[in-house]
């Protein structure tokens, strides 16, 4: 531990995202995680047995353990975020949420309300925006590696989720892959934000939305909500991106970055050391194209702790609450910050509410890129 002190996290939620935190938080010694509540005491039981964390057996006794100005990990389901990060932070605790911040824009202004007027630090996953893969592609983009960058395009697309075994994915400490809560909330509010960090923290505010959503599986377990969205994304710099995510294509999570010399490429959104790849552009024959064998980008220097390939993942899920709980030892602004959070959640909601109408959208937050990492800079 190098001489660290022992720094404390708590978690509400011990569902099956809960264990890729356990496993994650499990490669920084410092961090130790001194309770765990969730409304479903067969499952409080099951988890904190498996990883050897106390359990408060009610929300009032488990915030009534912590002293003030502690940090909650909220990682239920998508329905209580809002209602948990409120209690949370009126009792004076900082809070980092699993996405989405919540689940309607008015519930997530408020929370930013509230703790900046509270002074407490508010912060939603994802947070692979703070990981290699992530720090290399922006020092790459700084560096002009491809040139200036003209166009973007990123792929969320899962494969067709419903015929998947999901029935069979249990998570180490015995919890159910949460299918029905998948389904109900849906594949943007999932998982567009692992891009949508990525371009945030690069470029900034997103001033405009034009984005279009369907549901086109009828027959899911739980039906509703949009399966494929679309949208391009008009950043306050000038940039464009087009971003889109589904669980009906074929596995697609790529990201390309289109500049002038080349091509900035990524493959794998998920996994925190996916190589970062340069495709020059030549011409060969008077045909204009990209190498097909990438230079591999490399920083050349340690970065963070590394996890373990598990499913489909192999990304540090405690590198958002490592930079909060260091933001606040240092006494610093944290990366990812209660505007980013925000406007990351109105950006999402956007993308996801659009349907077949509601087009072009302007946003109404804003945020500035991240610092990034030392590093990575």
């Amino acid at each position: 531990m190098n001489g660290k002190p022992i720094r404390a996290v708590s978690i509400i939620g011990c569902g099956f995202v809960a264990d890729l935190y356990m496993r994650s938080l499990a490669a920084h010694p410092d961090v130790a995680v001194t309770q765990a509540f969730d409304r479903d005491p067969a499952r409080l039981a099951a988890f904190c047995a498996h990883w050897k964390v106390t359990p408060a057996d009610t929300l009032e006794r488990f915030l009534g353990n912590l002293p003030v100005g502690s940090l909650v990990l909220n990682l239920t389901n998508p329905g209580s975020h809002f209602e948990i990060t409120r209690t949370c932070l009126e009792a004076g605790h900082h809070v980092y949420s699993e996405k989405p911040l919540a689940m309607a824009m008015d519930d997530a202004r408020a929370l930013h309300d509230l703790a900046a007027s509270k002074g407490l630090l508010l912060a939603s996953a994802p947070c692979s925006v703070l990981g290699e893969t992530a720090q290399t592609l922006a020092k790459a983009v700084r560096d002009e590696v491809c040139g200036p960058v003209r166009l973007i395009y990123a792929e969320l697309d899962d494969g067709f989720i419903p015929q998947a075994p999901y029935k069979g994915w249990k998570s180490p400490s015995g919890a159910p892959w949460p299918a029905e809560d998948e389904f109900a909330v849906g594949c943007t509010l999932e998982h567009a934000g692992y891009y949508l960090t990525w371009l945030i923290g690069m470029f900034g505010t997103v001033r405009r939305v034009i984005a279009a959503s369907a549901e086109t599986l009828p027959d899911k377990s739980t039906t509703g909500t949009p399966d494929f969205s679309t949208a391009t994304l008009f950043f306050e710099n000038g940039i464009t991106a087009r971003l889109t995510c589904s669980i009906v294509a074929p596995h697609d999570h790529r990201i390309r970055m289109f500049g002038d010399k080349g091509v900035l490429q990524v493959k794998q959104a998920w996994d925190n050391s996916a190589p970062v790849r340069f495709h020059r552009r030549f011409v060969l024959r008077r045909r204009l194209m990209e190498h097909p064998i990438g230079k591999s980008i490399r920083l050349g220097r340690a970065t963070h702790p590394k996890v373990d390939r598990w499913g489909a993942a192999a990304m540090n899920f405690a590198l958002g609450p490592v930079e909060m709980l260091d933001a606040l030892t240092e006494g610093r602004a944290c990366r990812l910050s209660a505007e980013f959070a925000l406007h990351l959640n109105e950006v999402t909601l956007a993308i996801q509410n659009a349907g077949d109408s509601a087009g072009v959208q302007d946003m109404t937050t804003r945020c500035d890129p991240l610092t990034p990492m030392p590093w990575a800079s």
